[in-house]
């Protein structure tokens, strides 16, 4: 799991970060590249990446403000031009749907493949033997969300030796023994898999919230997340300002991800009003309260890992 964040900026987009969206690509867990809102010019930043548009199956809107949703009408016509063919998810707030096909319609936009509409509300959004997402209410004047992406866990690596006592030779019944809890072998003996494999492999945890007010019940939300992304779109000296535009600061979302438990803490929306300087000072400060924290900048990417791996 991967993500590249393709704009850190809030409402408007600046000569170093463009406005909201970033992507979470699982090309090895299952072939899949999700994205995650889509302000205006993310099609662009995208050709700074080697991100193809055809290959992003799930898009998520976390709500519909301009600089979450505005670029999603060119994303979706370009990616017509560019051998986008299979169906396309997109899962939002109310208004989302209504949105694009407007924008689709009026601009006599004929797409080659078919959209999907998901309406977002509180709760499980869908889950698979492999992954599930969940919504929940944010606070932010108009309907906001943040999802969470839990991995399930997955069975612990065969042990050879423990095999070998039980007169298992390597070979196909390797993969039969650990897809079965118990197994008889053609002399009778009994494979209990739990007693043939090392523990299980922890699945991993991702919270990745839309803008945007601070608020307890979401600490339960994010609670032992192995990375959480969360808006910082003011500092602490301009809590203020934050409060009265149902944001956060950073040193609110810092005090949540330690509250949670949580692993590496990810800050973007920044507001273009703080210089790169500020936000080191800031930064020091608020490894004060969480260790791992970073305010990420466009193009930048990280590797999902679980704690331990």
């Amino acid at each position: 799991m991967d993500i590249t964040f393709l704009g850190t900026g809030s409402g408007v987009p600046s000569k170093l970060r463009n406005v909201s969206s970033l992507v979470l690509e699982m090309h090895q867990e299952r072939d899949e590249v999700w994205l995650f809102d889509c302000g205006e010019a993310t099609q662009h930043q995208i050709l700074n990446t080697p991100i193809k548009p055809r290959k992003i199956n799930k898009i998520f809107i976390t709500h519909i403000h301009g600089d979450h949703i505005f670029g999603l009408p060119g994303l979706l016509s370009s990616r017509s031009f560019q051998e986008g063919t299979s169906t396309l998810e997109i899962y939002g707030p109310k208004g989302v749907k209504e949105f694009i096909e407007t924008a689709l319609s009026v601009s006599q936009t004929h797409l080659r493949y078919t959209i999907k509409y998901f309406e977002v509300t509180d709760g499980v959004l869908f889950e698979d033997e492999q992954i599930k997402v969940t919504a929940m209410s944010l606070v932010h004047g108009v309907p906001s969300y943040g999802f969470l992406i839990e991995e399930s866990d997955q069975i612990g690596p065969l042990l050879p030796t423990k095999l070998k006592e039980k007169g298992v030779q390597p070979g196909p019944i390797f993969q039969e023994i650990k897809n079965n809890e118990v197994m008889t072998l053609d002399d009778g003996t009994e494979i209990v898999r739990e007693e043939v494999t090392g523990p299980d492999i922890l699945g991993r945890k991702i919270a990745i919230l839309g803008d945007t007010l601070p608020f307890d019940d979401v600490i339960e939300f994010v609670r032992d997340a192995d990375l959480l992304v969360h808006e910082a779109t003011f500092t602490h000296e301009d809590t203020k300002l934050a409060q009265q535009y149902n944001h956060s600061t950073s040193v609110q979302a810092a005090k949540i991800a330690k509250e949670a438990n949580v692993k590496q803490l990810l800050l973007n929306h920044v507001s273009s009003r703080y210089q790169q300087d500020h936000l080191q000072q800031e930064l020091e400060h608020l490894k004060e309260i969480i260790k791992h924290v970073t305010y990420v900048k466009d193009f930048d990417s990280y590797e999902v890992l679980k704690e331990g791996r």
